[in-house]
């Protein structure tokens, strides 16, 4: 059986291409459970034996930590519908109803997702706190239904304005940094088809982060222009670059966590990659 769960209240939520790939698992013999997740936590099916996410990355980051604590290893796989589909471009899978349930059903290759806990939940794309993050937290949930990803710009335009900065204490497997923003990829997208950290895997168990010694709207346009035009980052120059399983960070001000797309809380906090993968389609 499949699980299909879906997401109403996302950005780019298309009933008509959820019900399309329902229909197209099911010509394939598949019995289809129809799921939408709202404030509670998902509940995975006990007879699932596959769950499908046909949403953004934050809906997709609370299913798949429902599977993640269910203890059930059932596979994972992403259909694109949503402002954002971080986790879907990393799969590279095809759009077209019918061709994506014959590759899921057909017995694709499943590949290991180590999540990274945070708080009492996971992410698994990329995170961070700093200008981003305080954006992400200016988002208004009614325009991004409107207008999808462009409300992130608008957002960013009213920070621009003014322009907070705050001393932020890292403490990366015992690796002790001060900053003004970090950023954390456990894939190698960021925000789209950006990537601030090329070498980040899915499939290792750890972290790469990029931190900014200081983020003056200049450090910060440095860091967007070289992702904008394909070039990572690099060490020097008031940013740091390291690796580690465990990260902690704590500032005087409870600055928001922003985690796949969302927010999902406000430091301090600790972020630990979990030992046990989640296999994905």
């Amino acid at each position: 059986m499949v699980q299909l769960f879906s997401n109403p209240r996302s950005g780019g939520h298309s009933a008509r291409r959820i019900a399309a790939l329902a229909r197209a698992f099911e010509r394939l013999g598949a019995e289809v459970l129809a799921s939408e997740t709202g404030d509670g936590i998902p509940r995975i099916a006990p007879r699932a034996t596959h769950v499908c996410v046909a949403a953004g990355d934050g809906t997709v980051r609370h299913v798949a930590g429902a599977v993640a604590r269910s203890g059930h290893p059932v596979p994972l796989s992403i259909y694109p519908v949503g402002t954002i589909n971080l986790l879907a471009r990393e799969a590279g899978h095809p759009t077209d109803p019918g061709q994506f349930a014959a590759l899921v059903l057909g017995g694709a290759s499943r590949r290991p997702h180590y999540p990274v806990a945070i708080g009492d939940g996971h992410f698994f794309a990329s995170a961070g706190v700093g200008p981003d993050s305080l954006a992400v937290d200016l988002v208004s949930e009614r325009l991004k239904r409107r207008i999808g990803r462009l409300a992130y710009g608008v957002a960013m335009v009213r920070l621009l304005a003014a322009w907070p900065r705050h001393r932020i204490a890292l403490d990366a497997d015992g690796r002790r940094l001060d900053c003004e923003a970090f950023y954390v990829a456990k894939g190698r997208y960021y925000a789209g088809p950006w990537s601030f950290a090329p070498g980040a895997a899915v499939g290792e168990p750890e972290l790469h982060v990029v931190a900014l010694i200081t983020a003056r709207r200049r450090d910060y346009a440095r860091f967007v222009l070289r992702l904008a035009l394909g070039r990572r980052p690099r060490a020097g120059r008031g940013v740091a670059i390291l690796t580690c399983r465990t990260l902690s960070a704590r500032s005087q001000a409870a600055l928001p966590v922003q985690a796949d797309g969302d927010i999902v809380g406000a430091l301090p906090v600790t972020m630990t990659v979990s030992e046990v993968p989640v296999m994905f389609s």
